[in-house]
């Protein structure tokens, strides 16, 4: 069922992912703004990782949208989306961190979108969660 509470919460992570990283900077320096398509120019292995990451990110969440019937498979995927967003984060800040001319640069708002993805994976975990414990419920009566 589409219309339930975590599919939204999925649908909300899927725009963040998909869309927001590439319209909202991630960081700006000097010389000019960084998105996360720009990133694909970069020499460094670990900045082409981070648009893969959001992109992998969205594909998860717009799969588990559609598992609606399955909530063990899920929930795990929700785990994934979470593990991937840590080691998004874990990138962003490192290449954050080691931006040339740190003096002026300053961190846009595409750098806090892993955090938003974060926590709405985790409400829909929750209320994923609480479905099963419901039908786990009505099982125990019959």
């Amino acid at each position: 069922m589409i219309q339930r509470i975590q599919s939204i919460y999925l649908i909300i992570v899927f725009i963040l992912s998909a869309m927001l990283p590439f319209i909202f900077k991630l960081w700006e320096d000097s010389k000019k703004e960084v998105y996360a398509l720009d990133l694909f120019s970069e020499m460094s292995l670990l900045a082409k990782l981070v648009p893969v990451f959001f992109l992998i990110t969205a594909l998860i969440a717009f799969i588990a949208i559609f598992k609606f019937k399955n909530r063990e498979l899920q929930f795990v995927l929700g785990r994934i989306i979470i593990l991937i967003n840590l080691f998004l984060l874990g990138i962003l800040m490192y290449l954050s961190l080691t931006i040339p001319g740190e003096v002026s640069s300053e961190k846009g708002i595409g750098m806090f979108i892993p955090i938003v993805v974060i926590l709405f994976v985790v409400l829909a975990n929750k209320a994923i969660k609480k479905d099963e414990d419901l039908v786990k419920s009505v099982d125990r009566l019959r």
